[in-house]
C-alpha cells in the first residue's frame, strides 16, 4: 500500500523540522529555493526495500538527486547512500559525463539511454530498491538496473569518493531529496514498502 510523502514526512538532514528557509511547500509541491542554504530533505521513516514514485522538475541547467538507504551518521547525506541523479544534461556540465547524467547512479553507473528534461516541466521518476536489486525509472522507462553486491560495482565504490563507507547502499536508511543549490521541485511523492 502506497504512503503519500507530503511535507510532514520530511525534515532537514540532521535536523528536527522541515527546513522552511530552504524548501517551500506549495500545495503539495516541495521546492528547493536556489537562493537559500543547501539543506537536504530526509524522510522521517527508515526504508530498506521500497518503491518510490515521484514527479520532478528542474530549472535550466539544474542538478538534484534522490538518495536512498542513507544513515544520518555522515556529515553530508551524499556520503551515506547511493544517488539517482536528476540533471538537465543539455545545460549542466555533468551532462557531458555518462556517469553523472540524468538517471545515473551518481559517479558509478551510467543509464542505458539519455533522458532529456524540459526545464520547468515535470517528469515522472521511480526508484525501486529490493534487497540488492535496484531500478531507476524516468518518464516511464527503466533507464538503469543494477545489483548493489555486484563485484565490479563494489570495486568502483571502493575507488570512489564513497570509499570511506563500506556499507554504502547496503543498510537500512532514509530517503533523501537533494538540495544542490538549484531550483528543483518534487510532487506526487509516494512510497510503498516491499517485502
Amino acid at each position: 500500500m502506497f504512503e503519500v510523502l507530503d511535507a510532514h514526512q520530511w525534515r532537514a538532514y540532521q535536523g528536527e523540522d522541515f527546513p522552511l528557509g530552504s524548501w517551500k511547500d506549495n500545495s503539495g509541491i516541495l521546492r528547493a529555493d536556489p537562493a537559500a542554504a543547501r539543506i537536504d530533505l530526509i524522510s522521517r521513516q527508515l526504508y530498506r526495500n521500497f518503491s518510490l514514485t515521484f514527479e520532478f522538475s528542474l530549472a535550466a541547467g539544474g542538478n538534484a538527486g534522490v538518495l536512498y538507504r542513507v544513515p544520518e551518521t555522515w556529515p553530508e547525506s551524499w556520503q551515506g547512500g547511493p544517488e539517482m541523479q536528476l540533471l538537465d544534461d543539455s545545460l549542466h556540465p555533468d551532462g557531458q559525463n555518462p556517469l553523472t547524467t540524468n538517471g545515473a547512479l551518481y559517479q558509478l553507473l551510467a543509464p542505458t539511454e539519455p533522458t532529456l528534461i524540459q526545464p520547468g516541466e515535470f517528469m515522472s521518476g521511480r526508484l525501486i530498491v529490493h534487497e540488492n536489486q535496484v531500478e531507476h525509472w524516468l518518464a516511464g522507462r527503466c533507464v538503469l538496473r543494477y545489483d548493489l553486491q555486484d563485484a565490479a560495482l563494489r570495486q568502483s565504490i571502493s575507488q570512489s569518493k564513497f570509499k570511506h563507507n563500506p556499507d554504502f547502499g547496503l543498510v537500512e536508511g532514509h530517503i533523501v531529496l537533494q538540495h544542490h543549490g538549484d531550483e528543483v521541485c518534487f510532487r506526487c511523492l509516494q512510497v510503498e514498502a516491499l517485502l
